[in-house]
């Protein structure tokens, strides 16, 4: 009987202990990082970029934006948007401990417009899409190689306003029409009907700005 291999253990870099709000009223503020289920927070100098880029294209008009994350982790990307004003954030995590944290930096806070929602991403996703919930801004951060993104882009469909914008993080890049039209692998249904408005890479984190093509 031929023996299994030896595990081998799955080497990471572990979390930061914090990360900091970059702008808006709560600017230089950290927050605390849970090293938990791989939680891995969007590092400073990308939320700082992909900041940027919402701020330019909303001509820093954040006061009416419906914001929803459904993959809070730590909140940095939340908790930002609501530090520059947004009308509303919506954090989503199903980690309990992640849920507690994220409540207690809400209060900390005093973060009125933040809710906290212990939940499924997809089925919470699913279920706001039927209810008819739009928003201006979703932010797609979920652990890399769990296939989260083909699941979760789907069901955004349903949720963006008009000229609504995705920001989608992942470990590979995305195979967009442009990049199939130059003999790269074919785009998949799951990706067609998105337009990237921006995008960019840092070290091994490819990081996008999405918009609906009908929109775009």
């Amino acid at each position: 009987m031929q023996k299994k291999p030896p595990k081998v253990p799955v080497h990471r870099p572990p979390p930061p202990k914090h990360v900091r709000i970059i702008g808006g009223d709560w600017k230089r503020s950290q927050l605390p990082v849970l090293d938990a289920l791989g939680l891995r927070p969007t590092p400073d100098r990308v939320r700082e970029t992909v900041f940027n880029w919402i701020s330019h294209l909303w001509d820093h008009q954040w006061d009416t934006a419906q914001v929803l994350d459904l993959y809070a982790g730590s909140g940095a990307l939340g908790f930002e948007a609501a530090s520059r004003g947004a009308a509303s954030v919506t954090l989503v995590d199903s980690h309990p401990q992640v849920v507690r944290q994220l409540s207690e930096i809400k209060d900390k806070l005093k973060a009125d417009t933040v809710t906290v929602q212990r939940a499924d991403a997809l089925v919470l996703a699913a279920s706001l899409g039927a209810r008819g919930a739009r928003f201006d801004l979703v932010f797609l951060d979920p652990p890399y190689q769990q296939d989260l993104l083909s699941k979760s882009l789907p069901l955004c469909l349903k949720l963006m306003n008009d000229e609504g914008l995705v920001y989608a993080e992942s470990g590979t890049p995305l195979p967009f029409p442009e990049d199939a039209a130059s003999g790269e692998e074919p785009t998949p249904a799951w990706l067609a009907p998105w337009f990237p408005v921006r995008q960019d890479k840092a070290g091994m984190v490819f990081y996008y700005l999405l918009q609906l093509r009908a929109a775009a």
